[in-house]
């Protein structure tokens, strides 16, 4: 759900294996930042940028950045952030109005319909809501969570064009790796701006709210 790469090392890497892994992607807003045309604002996003093959930076930008699909008689709309592009963050503690909004469609979701299941993903932080509008699963970050230190994703299981009476469910799973190798692999390559990138992963609380 977008982020493939930006924050930590081996971009490229991630890249390859998100094109091999994958059936589909959406675009996050590192996309667009490294990606993109528009020249670097810091000299972090000229390294991430620097790493990427110009074919890898190709295929990133142009990816969509919504996506919808049907399961078990709910549209499931795929986004990074919101409906509205790769920017507009909607946090876990969100009022009516934003829930409401996610469900929406809008001309960056190609006007296609409400959506019954949003899922996405930008702020590191999974939870799961439902209201009359439907149901918003965050589904947290593979590498760089910022709710505890242990990573999570999300599995969403259903029918493929199945009818509304067929099963649904939303599972959460978390899965730790060896947070100081990532580290080291990223000291070893000269990434910029390591010092705040450790300390979210060996803490899960995000650079602007240590002291």
């Amino acid at each position: 759900l977008g982020d493939v790469i930006g924050k930590g090392p081996r971009g490229a890497d991630c890249t390859a294996l998100t094109r091999q892994r994958c059936e589909a992607t959406v675009r996050g807003n590192w996309e667009v930042f490294v990606a993109g045309e528009a020249e670097p604002v810091s000299a972090g996003q000229a390294w991430w940028r620097e790493e990427l093959p110009a074919e890898a930076r190709r295929w990133l930008f142009a990816l969509p950045g919504s996506l919808d699909l049907q399961l078990s008689g709910r549209r499931v709309r795929l986004v990074h952030a919101s409906p509205v592009d790769e920017f507009t963050r909607v946090q876990r503690e969100h009022g009516p109005e934003q829930f409401a909004m996610m469900f929406a469609p809008t001309a960056f979701t190609g006007d296609v319909g409400p959506a019954d299941v949003v899922a996405y993903g930008d702020i590191h932080d999974p939870y799961l809501r439902s209201g009359k509008e439907g149901t918003l699963v965050n589904v947290g970050s593979a590498g760089n969570q910022l709710d505890d230190p242990t990573p999570s994703y999300a599995i969403l299981e259903g029918v493929p064009d199945g009818e509304a009476q067929a099963p649904f469910g939303v599972q959460f799973v978390r899965v730790g790796y060896d947070v100081e190798a990532e580290i080291a692999a990223a000291r070893a390559l000269g990434m910029p701006e390591l010092e705040a990138y450790a300390i979210e992963l060996r803490t899960g609380v995000y650079r602007g709210r240590h002291a």
